[in-house]
């Protein structure tokens, strides 16, 4: 007998003989293609596509759309998007749709990690956002994504525009939803009043029970139709075998509906329907203040990608979408437009407002030369520029997924939250179990009720939410202060700092440093001479002492090969010539010690040079102290927090600016080496941070326990840093200081106020003190304080 092919219904042939297993059964399949989509739905976890057809699929369309979608993010054209590579893996922001609490980042991230090439998940429940990062050789993007919609949750690539609209949706179905559970509240709690007060007492039995039947047509819809995202995260914590916040709520709920309509069937025993109602409208009401307030902590790194324009406008005057930019492309910028991508100026001049991006106000002066970077503002000038970086390597972009990897990562305190409350509800319904039995056994009329209130009071959804809205309100401050994250232990670790160690040349000083004095050794060669080949070795450095030669460049180089020994200087050869320009002990070391200039010499002068072994000339610099230093070092020592400036410099300068600023260490002259060293040296209980500017700091920066790299410095040092300042303002990290204090001290107030809620309210529930309303507006308030309490840290004055 001929079969049919379950997947698209045609004649399977006599030699064909393939079955894959779907819905429980073993299918036909007539084909390799229809065998292998079929496979790919079932793997996707797509398999309700099957149960909720119509038509068999179409062999022009053998892929069903939702699959379809998927599979549409494989494509390397449209990762370019989203994507941004990471060395041999592959890393994306994604939006998610349902996560409503610690629970369902958890099982998210547990099901996403046993996946073969998946590196690291993690899930912002506060921003609904995840990091994923996973190995493409071992596993494709539309296979993850299919396993998160396995699990019930939505997931796609992270768009501000998208997920807004997103987000609107979800908030206008919630509005829906608690309309109809508030309507229904009144009429039921109208009916439920004058039944209480016995305002129909002179009725008889048929009528008070016919009242019943109307609440229970009132309390149906909501039941149904309000409370429906409760029983959907409920069921998907049961099915994954772990315990949310919608567990006790969804047992709650219809153990008190199927009690009510057996009492109204069978007109005996008493009936829940008004807190069912009341129930579902304070919860829903209390989770849709809570999704507003959430926004709101949320809306903040994710509005900076709404500055970069739509449009651009190329050279030859057409216009591009932005997104579409690739490095190298040429654009132009009008006044008073956005600036579409990071890129150089070519032609003009301008002043352009970077506030977003570093938090200060004044407009700053870019000509030709200069860097610029997307959603910033152009000022008053005509520009041109060539886009250096595309739209997914952009400086807005790195903001952006930094500050999510951040906000993903959790201290040791949320870590701890998250498993109390996953284990507390465990708690809650044995506890509730226990309840209903003793109160059945001595008052069975109130057992059910009773059973509702401590189910409801003392779910823990405000303990899940007092540590990640506080570090997400606390993480978007920052990025508005000019401050960027690039770790998550950095509000932790910075409330502990008790050691400061900080750099010298462009981060203590302005790093604007200028050549003040040229002093020849050498007759054959001309100051002009010395100092254009000094400026073609610098040519190969990028330190702040390189700018000071910059107006001494030959137009073509003078040096094809030139070695940058870090921390030392730089070597390079011409015309069979060694030259070498840096600090003494490395330009003098091949000089006979007959021809070693003077001890004072040697203090006086920070830049040598020197060919082969012939002392050709020194240089003399002059750098001056950043105005916000002094206050830097003041304010750090008045915390009782220890100051040690730690630069490789080793002239006299070093020694002038420590006691000008009043630094209660120097440590001079220190390699790249030898400032790990420093480091290491310290006593085991210093937490020390480190702020520095240089490739020479990148060792430091990295091994210190909290880093702040300057803005204007290496990108070797940023990368290696824990926290990037924008702007170069060390004030900042003053008031970032004080910000991640004040964010302990909110996390504190909140883990309190949590748990020190549950501890009150828990016996007075068990004991049929609390009504089941109060417990629902009680479990509600709980929720809002812990948000509002966290969104204070958005406040300027907060």
């Amino acid at each position: 007998m001929t079969s049919n092919c379950y997947h698209c219904g045609d004649p399977v042939p006599q030699d064909y003989h393939h079955q894959i297993e779907i819905l429980g059964e073993l299918r036909d399949m007539c084909c390799p293609g229809c065998e292998a989509v079929a496979q790919t739905i079932v793997d996707s976890g797509l398999t309700s596509y099957y149960e909720y057809r119509t038509t068999p699929a179409e062999k022009a369309d053998l892929v069903p759309q939702q699959l379809q979608s998927l599979l549409l993010y494989d494509h390397d054209e449209i990762q370019q998007e989203f994507v941004r590579e990471n060395e041999n893996f592959k890393e994306a922001a994604l939006s998610l749709d349902g996560v409503s609490c610690a629970a369902c980042a958890w099982l998210i991230e547990k099901q996403l990690t046993r996946e073969d090439g998946v590196q690291n998940i993690r899930v912002n429940t506060t921003t609904h956002r995840a990091l994923l990062t996973w190995d493409p050789e071992k596993t494709k993007l539309s296979h993850l994504l299919g396993v998160i919609h396995k699990l019930g949750y939505k997931a796609a690539p992270f768009e501000a525009d998208a997920q807004e609209q997103q987000y609107h949706r979800t908030m206008k179905g919630y509005l829906y939803r608690l309309g109809i559970a508030g309507i229904a509240t009144m009429q039921v709690m109208m009916l439920a009043v004058a039944l209480y007060f016995e305002i129909f007492g002179d009725l008889d039995a048929e009528f008070k029970n016919y009242l019943r039947w109307v609440s229970l047509i009132f309390a149906t819809p909501v039941l149904l139709y309000s409370a429906l995202p409760f029983y959907l995260n409920a069921w998907r914590n049961l099915r994954a075998r772990t315990l949310g916040m919608d567990v006790p709520v969804s047992i709650a709920l219809l153990f008190a509906y199927v009690a009510s309509l057996y009492a109204t069937v069978a007109q005996k025993g008493e009936v829940f329907f008004e807190s069912i109602s009341m129930f579902t409208f304070f919860l829903l009401l209390g989770r849709f203040l809570e999704m507003r307030a959430r926004r709101q902590a949320a809306a903040a790194s994710a509005n900076l990608l709404k500055l970069v324009p739509t449009m651009a406008t190329l050279e030859d005057g057409s216009q591009v979408a932005a997104k579409t930019l690739k490095v190298g492309d040429v654009v132009t910028v009008l006044p008073g437009e956005s600036l579409p991508a990071d890129g150089e100026i070519i032609r003009g001049s301008t002043a352009i407002d970077e506030s977003m991006l570093t938090g200060e106000p004044m407009p700053v002066p870019r000509s030709a030369g200069d860097l610029v970077y997307a959603g910033t503002i152009n000022g008053d000038g005509n520009v041109t520029l060539r886009v250096t970086q595309d739209r997914q390597n952009s400086l807005i972009s790195n903001i952006i997924r930094l500050q999510d990897e951040a906000q993903s990562t959790k201290p040791k305190v949320a870590e701890i939250a998250d498993i109390v409350a996953r284990y507390f509800v465990g708690i809650i319904l044995i506890i509730a179990a226990g309840t209903w039995l003793f109160w059945h056994q001595h008052k069975p009329e109130d057992a059910l009720w009773i059973t509702l209130a401590v189910l409801v009071a003392t779910c823990p959804c405000a303990l899940s939410l007092a540590t990640p809205t506080a570090l997400t309100c606390a993480t978007s401050r920052l990025g508005r202060m000019g401050m960027l994250l690039r770790r998550g232990h950095v509000l932790e670790t910075l409330c502990n700092v008790n050691q400061l160690v900080i750099d010298k040349t462009g981060t203590l000083t302005e790093g604007n440093v200028r050549l003040v004095e040229t002093r020849l050794f050498s007759s054959n060669l001309t100051e002009q001479e010395v100092l254009t080949t000094a400026a073609e070795l610098e040519r190969f450095a990028n330190h702040p002492i390189a700018r000071a030669f910059v107006g001494h460049r030959l137009e073509v180089p003078q040096f094809s090969d030139v070695e940058n020994i870090i921390g030392s200087g730089l070597k390079g050869s011409d015309q069979g010539r060694e030259w070498r320009i840096g600090k003494a002990e490395f330009v003098l070391e091949r000089v006979a010690a007959e021809h070693q200039p003077a001890a004072e010499q040697l203090e006086q002068y920070q830049v040598w040079l020197s060919r082969d072994d012939i002392c050709i000339a020194a240089f003399k610099l002059d750098d001056p102290i950043r105005e916000d230093s002094p206050e830097l070092i003041q304010q750090f020592q008045a915390a009782g927090i220890n100051v040690t400036m730690l630069t490789g410099d080793n002239s006299a300068n070093a020694a002038k600016v420590a006691k000008a600023l009043g630094v209660d260490h120097l440590v001079a002259g220190a390699s790249p080496e030898g400032k790990l060293d420093y480091l290491h040296s310290l006593d085991r209980q210093q937490v020390a941070l480190m702020v520095g500017d240089g490739v020479n700091d990148a060792p430091v920066l990295a091994g210190a326990h909290l880093s702040v790299a300057m803005g204007g410095g290496t990108d070797v040092a940023k990368s290696s840093a824990d926290m990037v300042l924008l702007g170069d303002q060390l004030s900042r990290i003053l008031r970032a200081r004080a910000l991640a204090l004040k964010t302990r001290k909110i996390i504190r107030e909140n883990l309190a106020w949590a748990l020190g809620y549950n501890v009150v309210i828990l016996p007075l529930a068990v004991a049929g003190l609390v009504a089941p309303y109060i417990a629902v507006a009680g479990m509600s308030a709980s929720s809002i304080i812990v948000v509002s309490n966290s969104l204070r840290l958005l406040k300027e004055n907060g």
